[in-house]
């Protein structure tokens, strides 16, 4: 659709599927594409002929993670949250702004009526782990590594803090610890991913499982998805997000007065390092 342009978006047979499609900085994330995904999302739930929600990326990588150079000012989006104030200054100001786009964006993405895949490959580096923790199933192809590197910023992790949930509590710790890369294979073996397949099967795999669950009833799909959403609620899952996410604005407050600026100057480097590495 001509007004997206950070995405694609097209529907075929009851399946949407969304492409993250700035490939030439390997689909980094800046608040232009956040919203136009979240648009799309908001498309495709409302749209009666659509089942299933494919969420992929063109080019050789998912994405490597937020755009540190963005710039752009928050105030030109139709904001999703309650949060406000995002100019204030210091704290404050922070954790409106990453409720918003962060934290506030994907839960909405994970509370989509609506069953979703993420088809992934290449590097899938910190933010980009978000993108993919909100859908339902993850196929990836044999290529794909999954890393949080930005404990090198001096914060806990990024700011949709699935990590225990889904690498497991001691395998989180070794990714955030040493800044590490998981394979699909142990991502599989986690239980993190659903299948992983050879890049060229990649899409066809993907699509015919999104296929196969299109030919279920909408409703049967919205109340399973329910059920096990609402199963890992009970479990604490929302709360655990909102928690880590004061502790990463203590280490940005913590940086600002250690190094003047939200982050460990030092890291920045790494996170630019990690995204480049083949």
């Amino acid at each position: 659709m001509s007004e997206f342009s950070r995405i694609t978006y097209e529907v075929s047979e009851g399946v949407a599927r969304i492409a993250l499609n700035r490939v030439e900085v390997r689909n980094a994330q800046d608040k232009v594409m956040l919203y136009e995904l979240n648009d799309a999302f908001d498309l495709a739930s409302r749209d009666d002929e659509v089942k299933v929600i494919v969420l992929a990326a063109n080019g050789p990588h998912f994405s490597s993670g937020h755009d540190l150079a963005d710039r752009t000012d928050v105030t030109e989006f139709s904001q999703v949250s309650n949060w406000g104030g995002y100019d204030k200054p210091g704290a404050e100001g922070r954790q409106a702004l990453e409720e918003e786009i962060y934290l506030g964006l994907c839960w909405r993405w994970r509370n989509l009526p609506k069953p979703t895949i993420a088809e992934v490959q290449g590097k899938v580096i910190a933010g980009g782990l978000m993108l993919v923790w909100v859908c339902d199933l993850i196929v990836a192809a044999e290529d794909t590594t999954f890393s949080d590197p930005v404990v090198a910023f001096g914060v806990n992790g990024v700011e949709y803090f699935a990590h225990p949930w889904e690498f497991g509590a001691r395998k989180a710790k070794e990714l955030l610890f040493t800044g590490g890369r998981m394979t699909a294979q142990e991502a599989l073996s986690c239980g993190m991913v659903n299948h992983v397949v050879a890049r060229a099967d990649l899409t066809t795999f993907t699509s015919d499982l999104a296929a196969r669950i299109a030919q279920r009833p909408s409703m049967g799909l919205r109340l399973a998805k329910q059920s096990v959403n609402q199963a890992l609620d009970a479990q604490g899952f929302y709360t655990a997000l909102q928690a880590a996410m004061s502790l990463q604005q203590l280490g940005h407050a913590n940086n600002e007065i250690v190094h003047g600026r939200a982050v460990d100057p030092a890291g920045a480097e790494v996170i630019k390092r990690e995204a480049k590495l083949p």
